[in-house]
Formats: structure tokens, sequence, C-alpha cells
């Protein structure tokens, strides 16, 4: 095994390690800083703006819950697939309702959605609809991140996540090999 020469002299400007230190100094800064409610003057994210926004992810996660339980009373073979994902919406449900056991009013939105969406006689579309379902309301609260307050909008984020996740479970029966949802 060859033998490397040791530098003799050391390179000049900073080490790698100083550099490192002072950017991750920094971007934990910017990081505390820009995740903070401090900055908004709202410090535990109870300004009546966060609380509408909460009250309507707890009314929309009872509207998915509701869609849930139409498809489980039309198809009850498809039980095993879907209590895990319906008791998780139901806990969605109460962590936006900050801890409340209540089911709040739907909203217009989700009261229309409900409407113009009954549970499909096909067990696959059945669960394509509540699919589209999961991927839209996910996409909604991505959106209503950007104007909560920072522990809201990472309950927002996680809960979106998580109807993503969901929606993929509905269908990846679906797919063939090579198909994808993102077209």
């Amino acid at each position: 095994m060859p033998s490397y020469p040791a530098l003799s002299r050391p390179r000049p400007g900073p080490r790698r390690r100083t550099l490192l230190a002072g950017a991750a100094g920094a971007t934990g800064a910017v990081l505390l800083t820009g995740c903070s409610d401090a900055a908004s003057g709202d410090r535990d994210g109870s300004s009546a703006a966060a609380e509408r926004l909460r009250a309507r992810a707890a009314r929309d996660s009872a509207a998915l819950l509701r869609r849930y339980d139409a498809v489980l009373a039309a198809h009850a073979p498809l039980a095993a697939r879907l209590r895990p994902l319906r008791d998780e919406v139901a806990r969605h449900e109460e962590a936006f309702a900050d801890g409340e056991r209540h089911t709040p009013a739907p909203s217009a939105s989700a009261r229309r959605a409900a409407a113009q969406a009954p549970v499909d006689r096909d067990a696959k579309e059945a669960l394509r609809s509540l699919a589209r379902a999961e991927r839209e309301l996910a996409r909604r609260r991505e959106k209503q991140l950007l104007d909560a307050p920072g522990e809201l909008a990472r309950l927002l984020a996680a809960v979106a996540a998580a109807g993503a996740a969901h929606a993929f479970l509905l269908t990846e029966n679906d797919r063939g090999d090579g198909e994808r949802d993102d077209k």
C-alpha cells in the first residue's frame, strides 16, 4: 500500500470544520426565525386566522371521515384495508379539533364534495374516489400551511403527507408496471 506524504504546510483560509460549523449555526438561526411564531407576534398560534384555519381543517377531516364511513358501509369486504386509514383520519380530525371530541359541521366545500360523490357500487371505483378526495385535501392543506403559524403549519404538513400516502395506498393495486400517478 503506497504511503501518501503529509502536507507540510497548512492551506490558506478557514478550515472545512469551521465553515461547516458557521453554516450550521447560520442555517439554524434562519430556520428558527423562519419557523417561529414570534416574528408574527403570535406566540401560541391562537390568532383568529389560525383558529379559523384549524376549524376548517377539522371540518374537512370530518367530511373525509364520513366518506370513509360511507364506503365502509357500502363495501364491507374493504374493511380490513380501509379501517387503519379511517382511524388515522379520525385522529387527524381530533388533532385539528385541538383534542376536543366533537364532530364540527362540515365546510360548504366538504358538504358539496360529499353530496356530489355518492359511493360507487364498484369497490375499485369507490377506492379511487376516496383516493381522489385524499389527494385533493392534501393539496389544499399544502397551500394552507403557507399561511399557518409554526405549530399548525407542521400539523398541516404532516397530515397532508399522510393524505398523500393514503391516496397511494388506496390505489396501489391499480398500478401496473411502469404506471405513474403524476402524469
